[in-house]
């Protein structure tokens, strides 16, 4: 495919979404992320969203219920968080869709390539929610698949946390934030900024991160243009 904008795909966290609360939605985050990536879509961005379902089910911590079922939960959650959120978006002026792996009715639209990039060419953000629409895949996974099928130039992480680490910076006050790492180190250090099968994808398929807090005032849009204060991924 030829584009002449560059095509970002946008990872926020659940959790950073609900802010102090842990649960749900912090309004005014949700407004700042809208307002942000407003800003990229009228500077030429085309920008796609995923986001995760933390803030509402952590299904993997415990053995309650099978698996799968847990999973399955988790994307539900993640379609929840995307319609709520592209809701948010279209009150700060933003045109949205939201598309999905699997049928959700009239609440969603059902995910393909041609369609998405049909939104894009409308200037659309498009929210990619219910992960890759199977279990045992994480929504980091999901990100790094809709990044390589949508040809985009990038992932941006929002997270709680404002980069990769040569260690668990709650855990250890003296751990140390990369500025720049590679795919194959961070596979090597084993470090779990995003999981294994989302890291090898990405390094298959030459897809670049930058991994920085939510938190940070305009971490979107610095992320976005190079100049922000997290890690850069690359794939060499």
């Amino acid at each position: 495919m030829s584009k002449e904008k560059s095509r970002i795909i946008l990872k926020l966290s659940g959790e950073a979404l609900a802010g102090t609360g842990g649960r749900g939605f912090d309004i005014e985050i949700c407004r700042k992320v809208a307002v942000q990536v407003k800003t990229l879509v009228e500077s030429g961005f085309e920008i796609g969203i995923v986001i995760g379902g933390g803030n509402f089910w952590r299904g993997r911590t415990g053995n309650e219920i099978d698996r799968t079922k847990s999973d399955q939960i988790g994307m539900l959650a993640t379609v929840m968080n995307c319609i709520y959120v592209s809701e948010i978006f279209r009150g700060e002026g933003l045109m949205t869709n939201v598309l999905t792996p699997f049928e959700c009715g009239s609440f969603t639209k059902l995910f393909s390539k041609d369609r998405a990039n049909k939104y894009f060419a409308r200037n659309m953000v498009v929210f990619f929610a219910g992960g890759t629409g199977h279990p045992y895949f994480s929504t980091d996974t999901g990100v790094v698949l809709r990044a390589v099928e949508m040809d985009a130039d990038m992932i941006l992480l929002a997270k709680n946390i404002d980069g990769v680490y040569d260690k668990d910076p709650a855990l250890y006050p003296d751990a140390v934030r990369f500025d720049v790492i590679s795919m194959d180190e961070m596979a090597a250090r084993g470090l779990q900024a995003v999981d294994m099968t989302a890291t090898i994808l990405a390094r298959e398929n030459h897809m670049p991160m930058r991994i920085f807090a939510l938190s940070d005032e305009d971490g979107i849009v610095k992320a976005a243009r190079g100049d922000f204060k997290g890690t850069t991924v690359t794939v060499g």
